[in-house]
């Protein structure tokens, strides 16, 4: 309880440098959130190049826009939907038709209790599963990964894609439907190959 204390006091007051304009407060805001900007353009289907200008343009935006940060959403949700914001409008600018780009999760639990041979396999596993998802429609994927790689709320999600609720509800549920059949496919070619 304590802890929690602690960790909200410590939240508020490294906001309130962050909104009074500290320069140092805004570098670590960088460097703890920079993955999940990033994160989002690749998801977008941003090449590196582009995905180093949105995450520019994001950061930009934040730091004009932190004193508006109302703190009802998480900070990575508020920054999350300018990063959406962000690469949406570049794509809109700057290309036609934007290809999603599924990142590989390298994280696969812990390997102290996992055998080397678990932990290939499950690698494998979700190699296979996030390639799936970069062949679902791009929305679907990015309410997929937002929901299941990212772990926001279908309300958070719902205010980062600028959609209803039942929206994103109907992406999740065709995403899933779509990455069943998908992933049936991909593990049967896997036993066919296996015999």
């Amino acid at each position: 309880m304590v802890d929690k204390i602690c960790e909200r006091r410590q939240k508020k007051k490294w906001l309130r440098l962050l909104r009074s304009g500290d320069h140092e407060a805004f570098a670590e805001f960088i460097d703890k959130y920079k993955e999940t900007v990033f994160l989002c353009c690749r998801r977008l289907g941003l090449r590196e190049d582009e995905a180093e200008d949105v995450a520019s343009e994001t950061f930009l935006a934040a730091f004009k826009a932190i004193g508006r940060y109302s703190g009802q959403a998480e900070l990575s949700t508020w920054l999350w939907t300018i990063a959406y914001r962000q690469g949406i409008n570049y794509l809109r600018k700057n290309r036609k038709q934007g290809q999603l780009e599924a990142e590989l999760d390298e994280q696969v639990g812990d390997s102290r209790e996992q055998g080397p041979a678990a932990v290939v396999q499950g690698r494998e596993t979700e190699k296979i599963v996030w390639d799936a998802v970069e062949r679902l429609p791009r929305l679907w994927a990015m309410a997929v990964i937002l929901y299941y790689r990212e772990e926001k709320s279908i309300v958070d999600i719902a205010k980062i894609m600028q959609i209803k609720e039942n929206t994103v509800k109907t992406y999740l549920f065709r995403g899933r439907d779509r990455l069943k059949q998908v992933l049936a496919a991909a593990f049967e070619e896997d036993i066919d190959d296996g015999q």
